[in-house]
């Protein structure tokens, strides 16, 4: 039997917070603003994954506590992913100018008998 109300499964952006902390006593604290999916404890940082229209809010929050080092966004969703148009093409290969000129050089290589 279906429900004659079909609910629509639509995609909530996230984004991924790296919490650097002093000490990992208070990760009950971390708890409450998004879900953990990676504890480093050598390294003591916190991989914390929230929305995205709440992350600025809680950026600050998180940074205003007292066992945090420092908080870092994620640039992935930032970055394109859609490789599909560059594959096997020249455009792969091109990267934009930098202010450096790079000249292709037509050198003959001589063997030491014909010299």
């Amino acid at each position: 039997m279906q429900d004659k109300e079909e609910k629509e499964f639509t995609l909530q952006k996230r984004r991924c917070l790296v919490v650097w902390v002093y000490s990992l006593k208070q990760l009950k604290t971390l708890k409450r603003y998004g879900f953990i999916q990676y504890v480093s404890r050598r390294m003591k940082y916190v991989v914390l994954y929230m929305n995205e229209e709440a992350i600025e809010q809680a950026e600050e929050k998180i940074n205003s506590l007292h066992f945090v080092r420092r908080v870092e966004r994620s640039y992935r969703p930032d970055v394109e992913m859609n490789f599909a148009e560059k594959i096997g093409t020249k455009a792969a290969y091109q990267q934009e100018d930098e202010g450096f000129n790079v000249e292709e050089l037509n050198t003959q290589i001589r063997l030491a008998e014909n010299v």
